[in-house]
């Protein structure tokens, strides 16, 4: 019979889609405020694979990526999505955008093997959480690379992305070390 134990810490990421370039430039002091000081932000990424979200965001949408200082326990993605959908609903109730939805805030960790998104819509390759919350393994890391799945999002398989994560990921190392979990 295995042994039970604790998980290993992990870094939580947060990716913002938006079209409206002065939410990018506001957001992070909401994210702070819920979830701690940010160590590390991606360049803004220009959001062009998909025009999914362009009826209810419009055009020209961004991207930007958080990772944030303090670790978290794996089990936190729930409420942590939780209060993401808490914080969109209140920017878009604000009633100050044109926009139906005015930003798109999307919650996950990484560790030393993959990324983890959390996610309220159910699908094969999603795990259900609790409280109406799904986690799926996004991206796998090996050989000093992301590497993809079939169901992988086209964003996330840019190297835009990958690049931001990989040196979350060695911040994520650092950190771990100092808390004296072995990799």
């Amino acid at each position: 019979m295995g042994q039970i134990s604790r998980p290993k810490p992990v870094n939580l990421i947060i990716g913002i889609l938006t079209g409206i370039s002065e939410l990018l430039g506001q957001i992070d002091k909401t994210l702070e405020k819920n979830f701690g000081p940010i160590d590390f932000r991606s360049d803004v990424i220009p959001f062009n694979f998909t025009d999914y979200y362009n009826d209810e965001m419009g055009k020209d949408i961004q991207r930007q990526f958080y990772s944030f200082e303090k670790l978290i326990m794996p089990d936190e993605i729930t409420p942590i999505k939780l209060r993401t959908n808490e914080i969109e609903e209140l920017i878009a109730s604000s009633k100050k955008y044109t926009v139906m939805r005015p930003i798109n805030i999307d919650p996950g960790y990484i560790n030393e093997s993959r990324l983890i998104l959390a996610s309220t819509k159910d699908f094969s390759h999603r795990i259900y959480l609790r409280d109406g919350i799904y986690a799926e393994v996004t991206l796998n890391y090996r050989g000093g690379r992301y590497e993809t799945f079939p169901w992988t999002f086209p964003d996330y398989k840019s190297s835009d992305y990958h690049n931001f994560l990989l040196k979350a990921r060695e911040l994520y190392v650092r950190k771990l070390k100092k808390t004296n979990f072995k990799i």
